[in-house]
């Protein structure tokens, strides 16, 4: 594979992240362990560990966890000898407060993410992870939902508070191929940082988009173990690092270890399997954040209305992540003109 930056490439599994939404946010102490520390011994750089809406996100509005984050933060660093333990946050959700209290646990990454527009309000946050002496990303989500330009600007603003790396965020797994490209590209032409991906699954083309933001520079890249995530899952971690590896890139990643993790450890405590069904498809095709689903599906059941009809509607309205209560309003709506 001919790629164009030289850095190596970083692999953040977030299957204890993201894939908390397709449990409704009930990992526990035990499975949280047991994961991580078969993620770690299996050689994966960096594992994502919180809510998934990210710190503080154990509400009524996005779903309360079983077990409180912090716990299962502090197990997932207790299980691992090599591999990061990184957090999400998103300002709105989570707090410096939390930030710094995941820190102090001993996680050394956060991913602070905004609405692909509104990266100013990630300022306060990427400066206290920096003082903190943590890692800090910026993460630009439904990288879809506007013009190239933008996301350059948006971008610049995240590296200018100190963004060590810049993710095109596909939440709604939307993207068209060209558009991956297009947008990586114009990212490795525009900012001194690193490049970041993080695909769904949707219409299925996460691997296939992963693998282009790749050759376009990104060099840190989000996989989830057995496809566990939002929607249809995110980028599968062990079909990708197989694929790299047929492709000659080695990650340092024991495959065959990915390959057992994912079927006798993540497998059983899934509620549901990630799939391509017509909830997943229709959200990639009307570009709907991936964790809209499970509310969709669960309003759609309460008012009688096809929760297809309903994310049709939200991605008209162009809705983003943290308006999960506008779900209800819309089958509300769309019960009431039937």
């Amino acid at each position: 594979m001919k790629r164009n930056s030289s850095e190596p490439i970083r692999i953040t599994e977030v299957c204890l992240r993201d894939g908390s939404h397709a449990v409704a946010h009930q990992f526990t102490v035990e499975q949280v362990s047991t994961i991580t520390r078969a993620l770690d011994e299996a050689g994966v750089h960096d594992i994502e560990v919180s809510h998934g809406d990210g710190l503080g996100g154990s509400t009524i509005q996005y779903g309360r966890s079983l077990v409180d984050e912090m716990k299962l933060i502090e197990a997932a660093v207790a299980a691992c000898t090599q591999a990061r333990i990184a957090v999400l946050l998103l300002p709105g959700i989570g707090t410096v407060q939390e930030l710094k209290q995941a820190h102090a646990l001993g996680a050394g990454l956060v991913r602070v993410a905004t609405h692909v527009t509104e990266a100013d309000v990630s300022a306060q946050h990427l400066y206290a992870a920096r003082e903190l002496g943590m890692e800090a990303l910026g993460f630009l989500m439904m990288a879809h939902s506007a013009p190239v330009e933008v996301l350059v600007e948006q971008a610049r603003l995240m590296e200018s508070y100190g963004a060590q790396a810049v993710y095109v965020t596909d939440s709604a797994g939307a993207l068209l191929p060209e558009q991956v490209r297009e947008r990586v590209k114009a990212l490795r032409g525009a900012l001194s940082c690193e490049i970041g991906f993080h695909a769904h699954n949707n219409l299925s083309l996460a691997v296939a988009n992963t693998l282009i933001a790749i050759e376009e520079g990104a060099t840190r890249i989000d996989g989830s173990v057995r496809c566990l995530g939002a929607g249809a899952g995110n980028t599968q971690t062990e079909a990708l690092v197989a694929v790299l590896d047929r492709m000659g890139v080695d990650l340092g990643i024991d495959l065959y270890k990915l390959m057992d993790l994912a079927e006798d450890k993540v497998a059983p405590v899934m509620h549901r399997v990630p799939e391509i069904n017509k909830g997943s498809l229709a959200m990639g095709y009307a570009g709907v954040y991936s964790s809209f689903l499970l509310h969709a599906e669960r309003a759609g059941k309460r008012f009688g209305v096809d929760p297809r009809d309903i994310l049709l509607e939200l991605g008209r309205r162009k809705a983003v992540g943290g308006q999960e209560d506008l779900i209800v309003d819309v089958a509300a709506s769309l019960s009431r003109s039937s």
